[in-house]
């Protein structure tokens, strides 16, 4: 064959093969003439992700319980007004803040009903809502200047309106002009349903491989089918399948699964990077597989996180409500980072521990 060193081709992958790149997005600010108003309409499926995947309820729960969890200080007055909120009865104020930390994280926006004496105004309760049936309205100035819940049974009162000091609301992660908070689900949703996808895949490979191919030396059609019916039927009862053949005119063979390594690396580099995308290191959620030095390194990193979420709450409940109180914090393990020399590494230096602290 002759070779023309003329007919050189170059492939064209600039055109052809695309690089990775992000949409753009833009904020959702107010409108520069009349009221913006702010739908939670993703709070359904975000809610679902909660509900049905457990390692991100355990995450966002995790978060929630260090906020909250171990209880606050506060003066005498104020203990006694907080301990007669019941929420919608079987609440108390601690359990409140846990919800609404929990389904801030979730949906981005957290709303309660702030309800008062009449008479002295004094807050006598507080009941957190459904974020699906809020809707933030909004200034031109970009203040909130009222809220409306659409209620779930219709009719013509569908719709309550509320003043802003009658609903306490929390947002997360407000960036910008945003009319709304930022729901952790939304970044952490591909890494989920890329890690999810892959267990699915694991599990059909699994199943299936326990199902044993048939051959036979036989191409009647009507034969096939009926051995075909009772071979399905004897797979879905477990039941012994006796065939009418000589040896060699039907036979079995199993299936094997494909080694199992590469699936468990991509699953768990997909769990590993889950955790880093929702901000809550795996050590808090599970205590597996973590030496004492990394999981003390872990707790470390996630200090400034609870603190700054007990922070936000405080500060939140006293611009809102007048209530002052403060979080109790878990105890810091900075010091015995600097007791302990990392028993299963390097030592530890101090300055890294001041560092991680103060940023």
């Amino acid at each position: 064959m002759e070779t023309n060193i003329g007919n050189i081709l170059i492939s064209d992958m600039t055109r052809q093969v695309t690089n990775f790149s992000v949409d753009t997005k833009q904020t959702d600010g107010v409108s520069e003439s009349g009221e913006t108003r702010w739908y939670n309409s993703d709070f359904t499926k975000y809610y679902g992700y909660y509900s049905k995947i457990p390692e991100l309820k355990r995450a966002i729960d995790s978060l929630s319980t260090w906020t909250c969890g171990k209880g606050y200080t506060t003066d005498t007055a104020t203990e006694v007004l907080l301990n007669n909120i019941t929420g919608w009865g079987e609440d108390c104020f601690n359990s409140i803040l846990w919800n609404m930390q929990t389904i801030k994280k979730v949906n981005g926006d957290a709303f309660a009903e702030i309800i008062r004496n009449p008479n002295t105004g004094t807050l006598i309760n507080l009941k957190p809502l459904d974020p699906a049936s809020m809707v933030t309205i909004i200034n031109k100035q970009g203040i909130i200047t009222g809220y409306e819940q659409i209620t779930k049974l219709g009719g013509a009162k569908a719709v309550k309106k509320f003043m802003p000091q009658e609903i306490f609301h929390i947002s997360n992660d407000r960036v910008a002009d945003n009319t709304h908070g930022t729901s952790i689900v939304e970044a952490c949703q591909g890494v989920i349903d890329a890690r999810n996808e892959a267990m699915e895949d694991w599990k059909r490979i699994s199943h299936r491989s326990t199902i044993r191919v048939m051959y036979i030396d036989a191409d009647n059609p009507t034969r096939l089918t009926h051995i075909k019916t009772e071979y399905a039927t004897a797979i879905n009862k477990g039941e012994l399948m006796l065939i009418p053949a000589k040896k060699g005119e039907a036979e079995f063979e199993d299936l094997s699964t494909p080694p199992v390594s590469n699936f468990l690396e991509w699953i768990r580099y997909l769990e590993g990077f889950f955790y880093q995308a929702v901000g809550v290191p795996r050590v808090i959620a599970t205590s597996e597989n973590f030496t004492e030095s990394s999981s003390k390194i872990g707790f470390l990193t996630f200090e400034p996180i609870y603190t700054w979420e007990q922070v936000q709450m405080e500060k939140d409940l006293w611009n809102q409500l007048a209530i002052k109180i403060k979080f109790n914090r878990p105890p810091s393990l900075g010091g015995d980072l600097n007791r302990d020399e990392a028993k299963d590494g390097a030592p530890f230096q101090s300055n890294d521990t001041k560092a991680g602290v103060g940023q």
